[in-house]
């Protein structure tokens, strides 16, 4: 509760710096799997828990879901509605709790109905919220996990960058222990292990502000899934920068086993591409998530490798040499491999001044890139998000107004804030479209506003949806665009979000779906 009432750096590490110093290992375990989002499944239907606690707490459903909307989050309501009882808390450690919740995927739906309606009867208010989000996978708490780590390090007397690795990669509280994964070192050097990926800032201002462009190195900002390809003791891995290893969802890169140096560690991106140049994000989006890939999905769907670091080589790190350093070694393994246009260098950008790049960057999307990447040449390979070496100059979005149809409340500090909105465009036949949902870009008095004109101008309610009079005109950016059957507006648009409120238009100068069909045209 002390982490979660504080928004105060220091004290938050200092807090759990404290807990890693004096609680149980296997409790450390644990508490470190949720800071760093290995959230344990257990596999429970949430429309049942949802049946359970309204009959728990003897009222109808109808009610339980109008407390559901009103309150915006499952894990609370449960807690506030059930039936007060005289329980002062639970003194079952954390591990213990986790045991409890592990034992309910093998059980039947009575059982695991019986399961959890004990733990409520023993645990108090508060402690029913918290064993409701971590029954339900949706426990959160405001730290990163940059200063877990810094926590971590100091209650170890261990370097960050050391805690940042060791932490990274497949491990789970009942297969290791906190010695093992955290103190000891020897334990620690796993075939398998990833390195913590360096980060880039966005450009603050103008690209001549970084000083003398001889400085720099500057590559194209390729828009793929970010990843790392291990090579170690004769096994190959490919983990993404969401710490998945998804070795076995791109088969055209198990080649490289047979053809990298043993001990080497690639940061790059991979990419659908063909005919030798990278294809939209939205090609490769088709085979994302897919258990099985089939013949046709690889061939419509092609992918290869674009590598732009090297962090470890012949089995030794060299994330402490500079830029230049190691990109003389990635060079050299691309150009010591046969097999080109699946495993592919990152090309340099050549540029004297800043304003070449400049001519250069309006050209980005034209070689499917969502930018530049600027490199300082002399720096080293870091952890986490760095201010100050890498920087990545990005194009603006695309955009188009568009007009609020829907909208939805939020949930934890903006449950009673109508938050979640739909944005539409004008169709063919003067009916607004549907295209897009966006939660973010407006500023905190922005949102209060919005929601002052939704709660006075609600036409319908479907659930927790109400629809709104179609008034207010905001600007819609985003990343990319696609065609998609499983659309109304037969449009699908990547990262959107809102630009801006536009006050200064009316509903009837919104942009329409043939602006989105024009975009569509141009970038596909």
């Amino acid at each position: 509760m002390d982490l979660d009432r504080t928004n105060k750096t220091n004290a938050k590490v200092e807090l759990m710096k404290n807990y890693f110093l004096t609680a149980l290992d296997e409790d450390k375990m644990w508490a470190l799997a949720l800071f760093t989002g290995r959230r344990p499944s257990f596999k429970v239907n949430r429309t049942q828990v949802k049946e359970w606690a309204a009959a728990e707490a003897s009222i109808p459903m109808w009610l339980f879901q109008e407390s559901y909307h009103s309150v915006g989050d499952l894990g609370e309501t449960i807690s506030l509605i059930l039936p007060a009882n005289s329980s002062r808390g639970s003194d079952r450690s954390l591990t213990d709790w986790f045991r409890y919740l592990g034992l309910l995927p093998g059980m039947t739906d009575a059982e695991k109905q019986n399961h959890i309606l004990q733990a409520w009867k023993q645990l108090s208010q508060h402690e029913t919220f918290v064993f409701n989000k971590l029954l339900m996978g949706s426990f959160r708490i405001g730290v990163s996990q940059t200063l877990v780590i810094r926590a971590l390090a100091e209650a170890t007397a261990t370097e960050a960058n050391v805690i940042a690795h060791r932490v990274m990669g497949q491990w789970h509280p009942l297969e290791t222990t906190f010695e093992k994964l955290i103190l000891d070192e020897g334990e620690n050097d796993h075939a398998s292990r990833p390195y913590p990926f360096f980060l880039a800032y966005p450009i603050e201002g103008e690209v001549s502000g970084l000083g003398n462009p001889e400085d720099w190195l500057a590559e194209w900002k390729w828009d793929g899934i970010r990843s790392q390809i291990i090579y170690r003791n004769n096994e190959l891995f490919i983990w993404t920068r969401g710490e998945e290893l998804s070795t076995d969802k791109f088969p055209e890169l198990h080649f490289l086993s047979s053809l990298l140096p043993s001990g080497t560690v690639l940061d790059g991106e991979i990419v659908s591409y063909q005919d030798n140049k990278p294809m939209p994000f939205s090609i490769l989006q088709t085979r994302i998530g897919r258990k099985n890939l089939s013949k046709k999905v690889l061939e419509e769907a092609p992918i290869a490798f674009i590598a732009y670091d090297v962090m470890e080589a012949n089995g030794v790190d060299i994330r402490h040499l500079t830029q230049q350093q190691r990109r003389a070694q990635l060079e050299e393994i691309h150009r010591n491999m046969p097999v080109q246009g699946v495993f592919n260098l990152s090309p340099l950008v050549d540029f004297r001044e800043w304003q070449e790049l400049q001519v250069l960057h309006p050209a980005s999307r034209e070689n499917i890139a969502e930018g530049f990447m600027i490199k300082r040449k002399n720096s080293t390979y870091q952890v986490g998000r760095k201010k100050g070496d890498w920087w990545k100059w990005k194009i603006d979005p695309l955009s188009v107004d568009a007009v609020l149809i829907y909208a939805q409340k939020g949930s934890g500090r903006r449950a009673e804030l109508f938050t979640d909105y739909t944005f539409a465009v004008w169709g063919e036949d003067g009916k607004l479209v549907p295209f897009a949902k966006a939660y973010s870009g407006l500023t905190d008095a922005e949102i209060g506003q919005v929601d002052y004109f939704i709660k006075r101008n609600i036409l319908e309610k479907f659930g927790p949806v109400r629809t709104v009079k179609p008034e207010l005109v905001f600007e819609i950016g985003f990343e990319g665009i696609n065609a998609s059957t499983r659309h109304k507006s037969g449009i699908a648009v990547r990262f959107p979000r809102i630009l801006k409120w536009r006050k200064d238009k009316k509903a009837a100068e919104a942009d329409t779906l043939e602006s989105l069909k024009g975009i569509l045209k141009m970038y596909t």
